[in-house]
């Protein structure tokens, strides 16, 4: 994994327009100034449009939907179309409710996606317009592991071909997908799905590499993933017998601070289907 995807992060310092979830904002805004990036948290839809058009990138995120918000993520989702700002989708919970899987397609069928990052089970969900999910966690059936591995990444690809949007599909093992290429990634540690946000994060970060590395949204959002794999790992080795999940959130944020372009080219771990 290229370290200049890092470092463009970190000497551009992409603003990012985030419409997303209040159970996670504050994370999410601290792990974009962590990675180099700037956060601006707008969602009302009288300034969508205006705030999305002085950022370079944007972030939706359906956390926590409401009727007051959908047409601010429409409206800010096409004006970047406009623009031609990178713009991520994360469908969380898609699946659980009706009101997140019609939305999560409306979204989809009015605003062209550079990324869209979920679980497995809210990726299928988009495939298919209908599904089933565990609140907003991936299925224990759909989850990817070594021996699915091939099937999934072939999932991935031609969801990218139809959509036309980099596919992340994050879990224990992370496949990051366009309709030709996946990286499947090995980074992370088991307790980053015991606190709230990493996900979230995660897509607010994207967002930021996918702006700083316009040419490569692929290998941007693959370094990505990569990197907060990376973190997660290195907040494990922090942690004492002391510490909990609230410790562990913070050291994340800590080691995306600290994170090097030599430490993504040297830890990322991967391989290429």
């Amino acid at each position: 994994m290229r370290k200049e995807l890092l470092e463009n992060v970190r000497n551009s310092h992409p603003l990012i327009h985030n419409i997303t979830n209040y159970v996670t904002v504050n994370d999410c805004a601290n792990i974009l100034l962590a990675c180099g990036g700037s956060p601006i948290m707008a969602d009302d839809v009288e300034e969508a449009e205006e705030i999305t058009s002085i950022c370079g990138g944007l972030n939706i995120n359906i956390g926590t939907l409401n009727q007051r918000t959908i047409p601010a993520m429409r409206k800010a989702g096409i004006r970047a179309n406009a623009l031609g700002h990178p713009v991520v989708l994360d469908p969380v919970g898609a699946g659980a409710s009706r009101l997140r899987t019609d939305t999560a397609m409306d979204l989809l069928e009015h605003v062209r996606f550079s990324v869209i990052r979920g679980n497995i089970s809210e990726i299928r969900t988009l495939a298919s317009g209908t599904g089933s999910t565990r609140g907003v966690d991936a299925d224990i059936a759909d989850a990817v592991m070594e021996e699915t591995l091939s099937e999934a990444a072939a999932f991935a690809k031609e969801f990218s071909r139809k959509t036309g949007a980099v596919l992340a599909v994050t879990g224990a093992i992370d496949i990051v997908a366009d309709e030709k290429t996946a990286f499947c990634i090995f980074n992370g540690h088991p307790m980053m799905s015991g606190i709230t946000g990493t996900g979230c994060q995660l897509s607010a970060m994207t967002a930021a590499y996918v702006t700083a590395n316009r040419e490569c949204t692929l290998e941007a959002a693959a370094a990505a993933v990569c990197a907060m794999g990376i973190c997660g790992e290195k907040a494990w080795q922090r942690m004492t017998e002391e510490d909990g999940n609230a410790s562990y959130r913070n050291y994340i944020i800590d080691a995306v601070c600290r994170l090097t372009g030599r430490e993504l080219e040297q830890k990322a771990r991967y391989k290429i289907l």
